[in-house]
């Protein structure tokens, strides 16, 4: 996978977050971000990393996103391994 399909499965799994208020609200709170800073770093390579590396701890949340974009469980995982400058630990 190239880091643009990596960045678009990203970006998925941020409207699926989004999708639902107690989802999101659980990201935004472990995270401590606000919903502007999702905004403000949605075109992010880093912060994209950090959305798929919090959905990938929760394997419920892995499948819940395969299924709602009817895909496999382990594209986030692929997604991850592709996008570039993600690995340099955690967004803040």
């Amino acid at each position: 996978m190239k880091q643009q399909g990596a960045e678009t499965v990203a970006l998925n799994v941020l409207n699926f977050l989004a999708d639902d208020e107690e989802r999101l609200q659980r990201f935004m709170t472990l995270s401590g971000m606000e919903p502007q800073t999702l905004k403000d770093n949605a075109s992010d390579p880093v912060f994209l990393a950090g959305i798929l590396d919090y959905l990938l701890q929760d394997e419920t949340l892995v499948y819940m996103f395969a299924d709602a974009y009817n895909t496999t469980p382990d594209l986030p995982a692929a997604a991850r391994r592709a996008l570039n400058g993600g690995d340099h630990g955690e967004y803040h």
